[in-house]
């Protein structure tokens, strides 16, 4: 199942895509008299994200099939959500990636990160370039989404925890963070820096999450890709990592790292792209 939140009627509500097409769960909910969340992160919250897969594979993929749902490209889609309690980035999970900043992987334990969520935008929205910063970076990555709470959750049951994946793009202020390494988060943490969406796709849609490709396009060439076999912390294992150190909440995201970063200047156009999703698409300006 693949899931979006789209802009309708002035709100974000959540809405199933189907064969390109959407549909709003507020819709699905009058028609079908359901009484499921109509926002994403509600339905990610509430457990409501696996009654409606249930539904979704037992009947609703055919009845969708029979209704007037919009045109996926008809609609405008917002970010998956906009209040995660918690935003987990990853650095240097690529060995290639490590090698262009001319640092060394970590190969114990993963480089984590914090952003808060100010940094959100969704597809189609303006990645704001700060004045503070003179070479700010753009990182196409895997976006892990946490179903259901978990802690001290082992690597070989990590994924009984995951509601879904996602396109992400992560920006870096590539220049503070040569200044001084403490001044990560600071870097990572203007307004505008985590754009993840369009979709959420659950994982019965993906058949081997180490099989994934994740580009980082720039203007519609390839900066940089990989597969997601080459991290050197699996998804998996991030998820059991993080939570020994802290419980994860259902909507919590890890953004898993990133193939390469390219510098993004006004006017740019930055995507993620990964086999088999939709890409995530923004365009860049100067604040």
């Amino acid at each position: 199942m693949r899931l979006a939140t789209i802009k309708q009627h002035g709100e974000e509500r959540a809405a199933v895509v189907h064969d390109g097409r959407v549909y709003s769960v507020k819709d699905i909910n009058s028609t079908f008299q359901h009484s499921w969340a109509e926002d994403l992160f509600g339905l990610i919250t509430t457990a409501d994200i696996s009654r409606l897969q249930e539904w979704y594979d037992s009947e609703g993929a055919e009845v969708l099939a029979k209704l007037d749902g919009t045109a996926r490209t008809e609609v405008e889609c917002g970010p998956l959500y906009r209040h995660p309690r918690k935003i987990w980035g990853i650095g240097l999970n690529y060995v290639e990636h490590a090698a262009d900043l001319s640092e060394k992987a970590p190969n114990t334990e993963p480089a984590s990160f914090m952003k808060p969520d100010t940094t959100i935008i969704g597809e189609k929205d303006t990645i704001l370039l700060p004045p503070q910063s003179k070479r700010t970076t753009a990182e196409a990555e895997l976006g892990v989404i946490i179903g259901k709470e978990c802690k001290n959750v082992e690597e070989e049951d990590a994924i009984h925890y995951v509601a879904g994946y996602t396109t992400i793009i992560d920006m870096t202020a590539e220049d503070i963070l040569e200044k001084n390494p403490r001044y990560l988060t600071r870097s990572k943490s203007f307004d505008t820096f985590f754009s993840f969406g369009p979709e959420l796709v659950t994982p019965d849609e993906v058949d081997d999450v180490m099989k994934l490709e994740v580009s980082t396009m720039i203007n519609g060439s390839l900066h940089r890709k990989n597969v997601v076999s080459n991290m050197t912390f699996t998804p998996w294992n991030l998820v059991s990592f993080h939570s020994k150190v802290m419980t994860l909440l259902p909507g919590d995201i890890i953004s898993t790292g990133t193939p390469g970063a390219v510098v993004i200047r006004d006017g740019d156009v930055v995507s993620c792209e990964i086999n088999g999703f939709t890409p995530l698409v923004n365009q860049v300006k100067n604040a």
